[in-house]
């Protein structure tokens, strides 16, 4: 369930002989054997097999994988067609058309085209419980996305790093290179979007960034 067609197989090749992730795909092995689990022991590495490290030039850090069916499939905030956006992604839908004028419906949901453009969709938990939200929170992939997360701060071209949400926000502690630019709100969950994260316009100042540094917008529609 690691085996990476990229350059992340090589960065990533020692973190995985560390023995907490030994013990972490112990455990998996019998989540998936005895538990139901999102997403597909397939999927779990998707975000690293669309994104490569050298082509990450945005990274959208979500928490852990949707927990209901049909939703997970190892991008953050993404399902795959014919699943409709759930609701923190119809909110990131709605920012989307305020601030840029791109509208992506409830049936295009499948952000994978984002992901090919590099942007790293990336959760800071990789699976889940069906049916338990944060049930993998500490079974030690926290290290390993920690890890991501450092291996792309040393990045010398610039990165954007778009972190919604008080989980995501702590991750900044890695983020230290002056190369690379955050953006930071509230989470777009009802519950929260309206306490900063509407109006905040994440995807034209990711855009005006890159552009700025000679790099090539990420087309945010289809």
């Amino acid at each position: 369930m690691e085996i990476f067609h990229n350059d992340w197989k090589e960065l990533l090749s020692e973190e995985m002989k560390e023995p907490y992730y030994q013990d972490l795909r112990k455990l998996l092995i019998e989540e998936y054997r005895n538990t139901e689990i999102f997403p597909k022991a397939e999927d779990i590495f998707n975000a690293l097999h669309h994104c490569s490290y050298k082509d990450t030039k945005v990274v959208i850090l979500g928490q852990d994988p949707y927990h209901g069916y049909h939703q997970a499939h190892g991008l953050s905030f993404s399902v795959p067609a014919p699943t409709k956006a759930p609701p923190s992604l119809k909110n990131i839908f709605k920012e989307l058309k305020e601030d840029l004028g791109i509208e992506r419906t409830d049936d295009d949901a499948d952000l994978t085209d984002w992901a090919d453009q590099g942007v790293l969709l990336l959760n800071t938990t990789l699976t889940v419980r069906a049916h338990q939200p944060m049930s993998h929170g500490k079974i030690g992939w926290e290290f390993f996305t920690d890890r991501i997360l450092s291996l792309l701060d040393k990045k010398e071209d610039p990165v954007v790093f778009i972190l919604w949400g008080a989980h995501a926000r702590s991750k900044k502690k890695w983020i230290k290179n002056p190369n690379h630019y955050i953006i930071e709100s509230p989470h777009p969950s009802p519950l929260s979007a309206y306490r900063g994260f509407f109006g905040s316009k994440p995807f034209s100042k990711c855009n005006e960034f890159l552009e700025e540094k000679g790099l090539a917008p990420i087309r945010w529609g289809r």
